[in-house]
């Protein structure tokens, strides 16, 4: 995501951040990283690079939507700020070369905008004004360490993280607290959690999204296991299920290696009876987690249908994911660790 000076409107002194913006709209277009506005559109010297528009009501909104795919920028603003105009937005440009530049008038407008449909605007643009300026960097910052982390997750192989397990044993765990974490998300089928008893070898958990004989579905759950486990967080690190708290972002994936950001919203803690599910990945790698002993705990099978883990047998083939390093306090390193 980029960083844009708006320097049509002079505010605050802010030459602490001179060199902190990827370009800038002026009145006139002093050099190739300095754009300028007029009559709706947004030149580079000569060079039209996009279109403007000052969205106030859904007729120019749908202005706005008629530019997407013939300009490069779309440079946004509102009268009355609004998230659903942006979203809309966003998701008109799937897909398609346009990018969307917005801009922004007060601090909590940085963040509605750069992670607006968990994608968020292409450029945050700011006036010269030294809170919001401030603001914007943290967001363009966080968005960074995002799409940074998840392509360190989706390197790990040639499907998004996702790989097979075979089951090698299943074990009695006796008793153990049992994490449910509950997101403000609900579920997709075959969406979950990546979970397990080592942080470089993980199962994918699915989310209590089926029907049951005898209890409903909660398609916002994922049953986790208990406190030692790692879960994979949404900035690619791991966390033990113990150092959970609400407002956490987990990292949920899906049986085609798609991944999004969901929020905790609870965690339900229970004594439970557990069972312990030991596998070796692809490259004969072992791992292990341990599940609730429950017929509504799934995972995923080779064929990305959910299987009970009461059903599950030796030679079993479930979804997961592995890599060859280590995990110091969550962040992967290239060092060597065995856990057992």
């Amino acid at each position: 995501m980029e960083l844009w000076l708006d320097e049509r409107f002079k505010m605050d002194s802010i030459s602490e951040f001179e060199t902190l913006f990827d370009r800038r709209i002026g009145v006139s277009s002093s050099s190739e990283d300095t754009l300028t506005v007029e009559d709706g559109i947004v030149k580079s010297g000569e060079q039209v690079v996009g279109g403007h528009v000052l969205i106030k009501d859904d007729l120019s909104q749908n202005h706005a939507r008629s530019m997407i795919g013939s300009v490069e920028w779309l440079l946004v603003e509102f009268t009355d700020w609004s998230m659903i105009p942006i979203e809309n937005l966003i998701a008109a440009c799937e897909g398609t070369p346009t990018k969307i530049a917005a801009i922004i008038t007060k601090t909590q407008q940085a963040h509605g905008a750069g992670f607006a449909l968990q994608k968020g605007v292409d450029a945050l643009v700011v006036r010269c004004d030294s809170m919001l300026i401030e603001e914007a960097m943290v967001v363009k910052s966080q968005r960074t360490e995002r799409e940074h982390s998840l392509e360190e997750i989706h390197d790990h192989n040639s499907t998004n993280g996702l790989q097979t397990l075979t089951i090698t044993s299943i074990e009695n765990g006796d008793t153990a607290e049992r994490y449910c974490i509950d997101m403000t998300r609900l579920l997709n089928h075959g969406e979950g959690l990546l979970l397990g008893s080592s942080a470089s070898s993980l199962v994918l958990v699915h989310g209590e999204t089926l029907d049951s004989e005898f209890v409903p579905p909660r398609p916002f759950r994922v049953n986790a296991g208990p406190p030692h486990a790692y879960v994979t967080m949404a900035n690619g690190k791991t966390k033990y299920l113990a150092e959970l708290n609400t407002g956490d972002q987990v990292l949920l994936t899906s049986t085609d290696g798609k991944q999004r950001n969901a929020t905790i919203g609870r965690l339900k803690i229970e004594i439970r009876p557990m069972l312990i599910l030991n596998w070796v990945d692809e490259n004969n790698k072992e791992g292990c987690m341990f599940l609730q002993q429950a017929e509504t705990v799934r995972v995923i099978g080779q064929d990305c249908q959910p299987l009970s883990v009461t059903e599950l047998k030796k030679g079993d083939v479930i979804l997961g994911w592995s890599q060859k390093g280590a995990r110091h306090i969550g962040v992967s390193i290239s060092s060597s660790v065995s856990e057992r």
